[in-house]
């Protein structure tokens, strides 16, 4: 099946009440498990690339082509969005776009509420005429995600998520609300009111950066309140380097990459399919 952009997984799982994981590359092998993954729990599946990810596997073309050469190999039938995650500018996203990618994210979550609206307003007009869709965010996402650095939590605010989502025609909104990128430091204090407030005043499926680490209630109750995609990368990363250190460990002779990479591989397919079935998106492919 071919790239497909997340505006029509996303609206599904909004109207059915279930969210389809964001789940990001890093190299061939979390290419490969969260492919496998989705194709096993026939999920939808959002394949999230970081501008620095996408420098350190040579490029967005390079990813597009791996991706859709995995797409052929391993027959897969499932809805693939392949999604620049925290594009930085409306260049980068552009770039993105030509390469062969299916969705954005622009975030001018730094700059003034006027620049933020002009820019995403830039990003969705040309990404709309490609068919590509696109994500916005407002307020401050906790935490480290590779180029993308937030000191502190800054909720969004509800009547700007409101004016954005009307200004713009974006496809989808991530309001920060108390979730960070990286482990958390003690429990997550999610922003529910908001989040309820919000979702009803924009109408748009809401995102949730920094899904690592959310107790299974709140994401239900995350769900329950238009919350319609999770970004997951951090437990992934773990998992595999668990796995790597574990092999390595058991056997200091192993030189071979694909003897911890694949155990590694095996450990990210893991984790992915328990995140589907947490997220309510298995069997709605």
């Amino acid at each position: 099946m071919p790239l497909v952009s997340m505006t029509e997984m996303l609206n599904k799982a909004k109207s059915e009440g279930y969210a389809v994981g964001q789940f990001n590359l890093n190299n061939l092998e979390f290419t490969q498990a969260i492919l496998q993954a989705a194709e096993e729990e026939k999920s939808p599946v959002i394949l999230g690339v970081s501008e620095g990810a996408a420098r350190y596997m040579g490029g967005f073309k390079t990813v597009v082509k791996m991706v859709e050469g995995l797409l052929e190999d391993y027959k897969i039938t499932v809805p693939v969005a392949i999604h620049l995650d925290h594009g930085s500018s409306f260049d980068k996203c552009k770039e993105a776009i030509d390469a062969g990618f299916t969705s954005v994210m622009i975030d001018a979550s730094h700059d003034p509420f006027e620049q933020n609206v002009e820019t995403t307003s830039k990003v969705v007009e040309y990404a709309h005429s490609k068919g590509v869709s696109v994500e916005a965010e407002l307020g401050t996402v906790g935490g480290q995600e590779d180029d993308v650095v937030a000191d502190g939590v800054i909720y969004a605010d509800a009547k700007e998520c409101e004016e954005l989502v009307k200004r713009t025609g974006i496809d989808c909104l991530a309001p920060a609300l108390g979730s960070v990128h990286g482990p958390y430091k003690g429990e997550p204090n999610l922003g529910f009111a908001e989040m309820e407030e919000i979702g009803s005043l924009t109408g748009v499926p809401l995102v949730l950066h920094g899904g690592t680490g959310i107790p299974t209630k709140d994401i239900q109750k995350s769900i329950s309140l238009g919350t319609a995609k999770i970004n997951v990368n951090t437990e992934n990363q773990i998992a595999s380097a668990k796995r790597v250190r574990e092999v390595l460990a058991a056997d200091t002779e192993v030189y071979d990459p694909r003897k911890y990479l694949g155990p590694a591989r095996e450990a990210i397919k893991e984790t992915v399919i328990g995140k589907m079935r947490e997220f309510g998106s298995s069997n709605k492919a």
